[in-house]
């Protein structure tokens, strides 16, 4: 720590923890020795149609873009990035004109460059938690300081608490609750905010797969105390190329446009990002239209299998993502997250997010196909999960049998789960899942879809004679795994 503090930074900046976003599906490849293309990731949430090029109905072709591109490499692009700000004000809509747009090198700049151009050291900024961690992470690098009123709280936020306070960031729809707030609701606070002259910076990132109708990109024209953030990224999915742009008041853009990093967006970045905006019907075009309607499709779906997951509840299906509480589930967010990833699928465990902790997980809206996927390795992460239970079970059961034998254990909170007079050495059956239909148990549809193995209609392990001959097996000197291979062969094969 003597040798960083040596270093000539700003000493709160020591604190500050990098951004690790994008070698996420790298380095799960290469601690799980999957491919890389077999990797799903539902923890990034971009446009489930995939990006525009690979419709031929956008009329758009990339590598016509690109090389338009090249034969301007010698060239230093146009700080002024003129077609870039009239395409979007012309996608936006909504009387939004080219003198209202900042270019951005995608929405971090943006965020930085608002805050650094806002915010002073000492300043107090509003985000209102849980949001997208990006505005903390800006505020705190110019050595503002943060306040976490909760999301609820955001319409009944005090004249006192607003007169304090440089900035509000409102994220909307909310990454990662997904929940949208009317237009109404924003300009609402819009009005409040002017009149105690706080900054209401309203993050429409995710907007054009929403609802378009809330977007409140025509405020900035009349206030000068807000400020609307847009970002290409999350539309046509191309996160690979970094761009969005801001909506500001024709003085406050102005300076803004002065003020961010000249040349900002390079020439390729230039090129894409105006012919994306120029794609025809704006924010109503198909390709949007078409990706909108599938994720509300999809998402309805997406939801109803997840919420049939014992110890999950789903959020709302208002954009591409669902956020989900699993404060129930058998497993933290942090070890499902794990668990997920050494199968091939990623999801977004939350305990990074401000107050979550590790209750909560986001997953992306994807195809159905992909979808069902997520479900079905969820599934394969619980039977795993109970299979390891069962055996810890199993070897409680073997050490507390060794000091008192067989019993009746009518304690147990199943009991009578089958009849009365039961066993209940083995609560957990330690064959499950036998697959074995002689003994009584049974395929049966799953909640999440597909088969699983009831032993419902099975009493066998559940006869004290059995169990005690099973219990014999058991509690010979090996392997326990094998053992259990032998306390079938011995004991269940002849009576079945």
């Amino acid at each position: 720590m003597s040798e960083q503090r040596s270093v000539p930074l700003r000493e709160h900046l020591l604190s500050l923890r990098p951004c690790l976003h994008g070698g996420l599906i790298q380095e799960t490849s290469e601690t799980y020795g999957i491919s890389e293309s077999e990797i799903l990731d539902f923890s990034a949430n971009f446009n489930p149609l995939g990006n525009p090029f690979e419709h031929p109905e956008s009329g758009l072709n990339f590598d016509d873009i690109l090389k338009k591109s090249l034969e301007k490499l010698m060239e230093y692009p146009d700080n002024r990035y003129l077609e870039f700000r009239e395409a979007a004000a012309k996608f936006v809509g909504l009387g939004v004109a080219p003198q209202n747009i900042i270019p951005g090198n995608g929405s971090t700049e943006i965020v930085r460059l608002v805050v650094e151009c806002v915010a002073e050291k000492g300043d107090i900024v509003l985000l209102p938690w849980p949001t997208f961690g990006e505005y903390e992470m800006q505020c705190r690098i110019m050595g503002a300081e943060p306040q976490y009123p909760r999301q609820e709280e955001v319409e009944t936020l005090s004249d006192e608490v607003l007169e304090k306070a440089k900035i509000l960031f409102i994220c909307n729809p909310n990454n990662p609750t997904g929940q949208l707030r009317t237009r109404e609701e924003i300009k609402t606070l819009a009005e409040r905010c002017k009149k105690h002259k706080t900054l209401l910076f309203v993050d429409e990132a995710f907007i054009e797969l929403s609802d378009p109708a809330q977007s409140v990109a025509d405020l900035p024209g009349s206030n000068n105390y807000v400020f609307v953030m847009r970002s290409l990224t999350k539309d046509f999915a191309i996160p690979g190329i970094r761009m969005g742009f801001g909506i500001a008041s024709p003085e406050m853009a102005e300076i803004l446009n002065t003020a961010r990093l000249s040349w900002n967006l390079g020439t390729v970045a230039n090129a894409t990002g105006t012919a994306l905006l120029n794609i025809e019907g704006g924010m109503e075009n198909p390709y949007l239209k078409k990706a909108r309607a599938m994720i509300r499709e999809e998402g309805e779906k997406l939801k109803a299998k997840l919420d049939r997951i014992r110890g999950f509840e789903a959020g709302e299906v208002n954009v591409n993502f669902i956020f989900v509480n699993i404060k129930k589930f058998m497993l933290n967010s942090s070890e499902l997250s794990a668990r997920m990833a050494a199968r091939g699928v990623l999801i977004r465990d939350c305990a990074s997010f401000h107050g979550l902790e590790k209750d909560y997980i986001r997953v992306a809206v994807r195809t159905a196909e992909e979808n069902d996927r997520l479900i079905a390795v969820i599934g394969d992460v619980i039977i795993q999960w109970g299979k390891e239970q069962a055996k810890h079970e199993l070897q409680n059961v073997i050490e507390k049998a060794t000091e008192e034998g067989i019993g009746g254990r009518k304690t147990c909170e199943y009991y009578p789960c089958h009849f009365e007079g039961q066993n209940c050495t083995f609560c957990f059956c330690p064959f499950y899942p036998c697959e074995n239909e002689r003994t009584g148990g049974k395929w049966i549809q799953s909640s999440r879809g597909g088969k699983v193995w009831s032993c419902v209609d099975c009493h066998l392990v559940h006869k004290k004679e059995i169990a005690q001959k099973i219990l014999d097996c058991l509690m010979q000197e090996g392997d326990t795994d094998e053992l259990v291979k032998v306390a079938w062969k011995e004991v269940m094969e002849p009576i079945l």
